[in-house]
């Protein structure tokens, strides 16, 4: 990109064509580094390793859109794209680090794509647990794409704010997660892992209606309230539930349990998105928030009425790591 605009030649075809294989590379990353994780660390150190993932992965959603902006202001919008660039290459000079391997299947001829796609699925939807886990985390996704189209409208025109303000208080609230994913270890000794995949996000859903109840003047503090405790679960969340899977998954079908489960979760978003914008129209922007916040406030439900509200001994990799 920052050649083609250096020679003026970039387009709109040219940055759809390079979103379009930056996506398919992030996907391909994002099944296979949880999958490769336990072959790495091995399994009694799933959560404190997920939690210094996720803890990596706050910290740069919080830092990097001020680092981005920044770079734009002082060299140009071109040259924090080389940056960019840049740092992908010195992320595959760490990954290229890596030196430990990993057990690969046997299994001579050629594999069915199509039959390992089935099996992939069949074993998300056949364990009561995982279904549960997708389902929170789709519906999740869901009503965050859908609040996500029609937030910034009603920061704007109804609550008032300029785009500084929201900005920083959006980063704020963002620093929940990063909190609670520096924390996910040590709250981890307490407590088992199945008991940290619905217990956070239970008690901290509900403040998903601080958006919604935002307005000028005091309530404005809701929003960072509302984001930082959300943040906050989300972020434990996450690094249960991705140990969890990981501890209950074998080896040799890791990569298609995640791949599924990242179908089935992310294909929310987009939809949310559409939904979102559809009920902005019909409903109006603050109404349309009111649902999607009563939603995610109930959105734990298929956690609560699953298998992982057993004692950790009834669960199996829900016992304490």
């Amino acid at each position: 990109m920052p050649v083609a605009a250096a020679l003026h030649r970039l387009s709109l075809a040219h940055l759809a064509v390079v979103a379009v294989a930056v996506g398919a590379a992030r996907v391909l990353f994002d099944v296979a580094y949880p999958s490769y994780l336990p072959a790495l660390v091995g399994r009694e150190d799933l959560v404190r390793a997920n939690a210094w993932l996720e803890s990596s992965r706050s910290a740069t959603q919080l830092a990097g859109p001020g680092l981005g902006g920044w770079l734009v202001q002082l060299a140009g919008a071109a040259t924090a794209v080389v940056a960019d660039a840049v740092s992908f290459l010195a992320s595959a000079g760490c990954l290229l680090a890596v030196r430990a391997g990993e057990p690969r299947r046997a299994g001579p001829g050629r594999r069915d794509l199509r039959r390992e796609l089935a099996e992939g699925l069949r074993f998300v939807l056949a364990q009561p647990a995982l279904r549960a886990i997708t389902a929170c985390t789709a519906l999740t996704n869901l009503l965050w794409g859908a609040a996500g189209t029609v937030q910034l409208l009603f920061l704007v025109h109804q609550v008032g704010l300029d785009p500084a303000a929201i900005g920083l208080l959006l980063s704020a609230g963002a620093a929940g997660g990063l909190v609670a994913a520096l924390a996910a270890t040590r709250v981890a000794r307490g407590a088992d892992t199945a008991r940290l995949i619905w217990l956070p996000v239970t008690v901290t859903a509900p403040f998903a209606l601080c958006t919604p109840l935002t307005a000028p003047g005091w309530r404005a503090a809701l929003l960072p309230l509302g984001v930082a405790v959300t943040s906050f679960g989300q972020a434990l969340y996450n690094v249960a539930q991705i140990s969890y899977r990981q501890a209950l998954c074998s080896p040799g079908l890791l990569g298609r349990m995640n791949a599924s489960i990242r179908f089935l979760v992310f294909g929310a978003l987009p939809l949310g998105g559409l939904l979102g914008g559809l009920a902005g129209e019909r409903l109006g922007v603050h109404a349309t928030l009111w649902v999607c916040g009563i939603g995610l406030a109930l959105s734990p439900v298929p956690l609560l009425v699953s298998p992982l509200r057993r004692p950790a001994s009834e669960v199996g990799p829900g016992r304490r790591q």
